[in-house]
């Protein structure tokens, strides 16, 4: 990047040259991250800040075929406003017309492609109850919508787009129209959508996958022992019918999708109550627009017993106690340091891509597709079976270069999975 900084004229022409790569990105999103069906509903989620590129998506959409398009608007500044001004207890529960919105077009088989760009700190100082309330209670009272995504049902995709405040605070030292432009540069090419056919380019890294993929499950640890020099010592045990998954999810009747634009993980659902020993946090944590740094969560039989963060310690709490299952593990996931989000250098403030960049656990709910039969089961069926069920999945990034990760068997022996941070083979 030049030391010279960019005009606000410069941004604007730099910006409109990306046109057509902005038109390639919205068409991956549409295709391959939500695979559009003819005459499907598409539901999107946009920062209004954002307009201009949701019209690209809307138009994209009908030009594959999309039956309908409905667009959520949501804007940062009224978000604030909302928590500062409104009680707790409204949050509670979830406005029935809300409900209503989201069960019908999750029962009606919509597709869900959510444009994630926020401020980073835009809830500093508002109560944390407030959107763990809300979070809990659209997780909860929103049924089909929920379950659609999380059995399958729904295609769903998560991407991001750049809004001001947050490219400031990727780009400090960078006036707000630079750093937009280069923020969108920076997604444009982590999310592997700078060339000139990203949809081919993504057909082509979901098939990188496939090697990791392979050697996890045919080696189908009962656990994993993960140490690092910052004082992380941590032993996950596995469920007996644990399947490791990455790249293209499908639904249960056969669509191939991308719930995660971008994504460089391979991942599975732990054994809900064996994890034991303590981890630290690698990069900080972004969570309803408050930051929590430089935490640790200490685990016995699979909950956290102790924990404690340098920042947003309260926010750690609220999210911890979700509900009764949220102390617990839903997730563990292999990320190399070799990847182009890490070697980007760029702390993007944004767990979408932050998690990325490093190896990730995840507290609160598990995944039935990471379990032999677990999408014909129900959550209580489950949670029998070792995989977690919460109203909470949070995302902490755990990886650092020098992170070792050995593989257990059911008798002891031990076979080395990363080395400094990488996989054995790299």
């Amino acid at each position: 990047m030049s030391d010279i900084p960019m005009t606000d004229e410069e941004c604007r022409l730099a910006s409109e040259a990306l046109s057509d790569q902005l038109d390639r990105y919205a068409s991956l999103l549409v295709r391959k991250g939500c695979a559009i069906r003819q005459g499907q509903e598409l539901v999107l989620t946009a920062p209004v800040e954002r307009a201009d590129f949701a019209r690209r998506v809307v138009s994209i959409a009908y030009a594959a075929g999309a039956g309908h398009v409905t667009v959520i608007w949501t804007d940062d500044a009224i978000t604030r406003l909302t928590y500062e001004n409104v009680e707790t207890s409204f949050f509670e529960v979830t406005p029935a017309w809300k409900v209503k919105q989201l069960n019908s077009l999750a029962e009606q088989g919509a597709a869900f492609l959510f444009l994630e760009g926020t401020d980073p700190n835009i809830l500093h100082g508002v109560d944390p109850a407030k959107p763990a309330a809300d979070a809990r209670a659209r997780n909860t009272q929103c049924t089909s919508f929920r379950n659609g995504m999380d059995f399958g049902r729904n295609v769903w995709c998560i991407a991001g787009v750049p809004v001001a405040a947050w490219a400031c605070q990727v780009f400090p030292n960078l006036s707000a129209a630079e750093a937009t432009y280069r923020l969108w540069l920076a997604i444009l090419e982590t999310s592997r959508a700078s060339g000139d056919d990203p949809e081919s380019a993504w057909e082509t890294h979901n098939a990188s996958f496939e090697k990791a993929k392979r050697f996890l499950n045919s080696h189908h640890f009962d656990a994993l022992h993960y140490r690092a020099s910052n004082g992380t010592d941590l032993v996950i045990g596995l469920t007996d019918a644990h399947i490791w998954g990455g790249g293209a999810a499908r639904t249960q009747d056969g669509a191939a999708f991308f719930p995660n634009i971008p994504t460089e993980e391979v991942f599975t659902s732990p054994d809900r109550m064996r994890a034991s020993g303590v981890v630290h946090a690698a990069m900080p944590l972004i969570h309803h627009g408050n930051t929590i740094r430089d935490f640790w969560l200490r685990f016995e039989g699979g909950r956290v017993v102790e924990f404690d963060a340098q920042q947003g310690r309260e926010v750690l709490s609220h999210i911890i106690e979700t509900d009764e299952n949220a102390c617990r593990l839903g997730e563990c996931a292999l990320i190399s340091k070799n990847t182009p989000i890490r070697q980007s250098g760029i702390l993007f403030y944004d767990t979408l891509y932050d998690e990325n960049a490093s190896c990730h656990l995840a507290l609160g709910l598990g995944f039935p597709e990471c379990l032999e039969g677990g999408i014909s089961l129900d959550k209580d069926g489950l949670l029998a079976r070792g995989v977690n069920q919460s109203a909470a999945h949070v995302d902490f990034m755990i990886g650092t270069d020098d992170m070792s990760i050995v593989g257990v068997d059911a008798d002891g022996a031990e076979t080395d999975v990363f080395v400094n941070g990488q996989w054995v083979w790299e």
